[in-house]
């Protein structure tokens, strides 16, 4: 039986790979590394920088493919994602089928941790209901943005005994529960924060975490929240692509 390893890689910084992940690393057959289409190819290198700092099995494989492109989000954002998801899982069995022996082991190396705001556990169970396939898992996993994000602004993430809303900026846009202290947002290409009644909140902004280019910004979301949005276009202007995370949290609470 084939086994796919899906190895959490940190944010960005190959210094944040785990024990773990690096032994898991070098019992792969095969390293899947993707590349997105028509965008610069600085992800793909940090997971090359990984293989080539940590790798020492000589009989490991790196292929790199092109990831299938999600079409142009529309009101029907789950059934494009959902294609999209459709469509990498079809690129992995082509791969597998071409790449990989019956009883091959393959490497997916994922940023951050396989379980928060990433698909490729989702993908691989499409994989596994395939007819033909037989397909055994296994999770390494990664230290996450959030956890680099609290680091780099050296401050906790939660208040003392408070709760913790992980959310994306498509919910943010829908409202805040009003017994939300501290939330962390994730994938939030329209900076969803400037929505929000901007003298309520305390904003921790941060991209390119853990990376030699990385930018932090801080303070009342009414005195910051305009230069964030300023630099976070200029940043993804200058480098082609942006990830970024935030916490906000209500002024007042400790």
């Amino acid at each position: 039986m084939r086994k796919i390893i899906v190895i959490g890689i940190g944010a960005g910084n190959p210094d944040h790979m785990t024990v773990q992940a690096i032994a898991a690393l070098n019992r792969l057959d095969l390293i899947l590394i993707p590349r997105k289409p028509g965008q610069k190819d600085d992800l793909a290198e940090v997971r090359r920088d990984i293989c080539r700092r940590f790798l020492t099995n000589p009989h490991t494989r790196q292929i790199e493919f092109d990831l299938p492109v999600r079409a142009q989000q529309d009101d029907a954002y789950h059934q494009t994602v959902d294609d999209w998801h459709d469509a990498i899982a079809g690129a992995y069995a082509s791969l597998l089928d071409r790449e990989c022996g019956p009883t091959g082991t393959v490497g997916l190396l994922v940023w951050g941790d396989p379980s928060l705001y990433d698909s490729t556990l989702r993908i691989l169970e499409r994989l596994r209901a395939l007819p033909e396939a037989a397909l055994a898992i296994e999770v390494i996993p990664g230290v996450t943005s959030v956890q680099t994000l609290a680091a780099s602004h050296r401050m906790p993430l939660n208040t003392i005994g408070g709760p913790v809303l992980l959310t994306t900026g498509r919910r943010l846009r829908q409202g805040v529960p009003a017994d939300a202290e501290t939330i962390v947002v994730m994938l939030d290409g329209a900076c969803a924060f400037t929505t929000l009644p901007a003298a309520q909140y305390d904003i921790w902004w941060g991209a390119y975490l853990g990376m030699p280019d990385e930018i932090l910004i801080s303070g009342s979301l009414a005195e910051v929240g305009e230069r964030i949005v300023r630099t976070r276009a200029e940043a993804r202007a200058r480098h082609g692509w942006i990830m970024d995370t935030y916490m906000l949290r209500r002024r007042g609470d400790v």
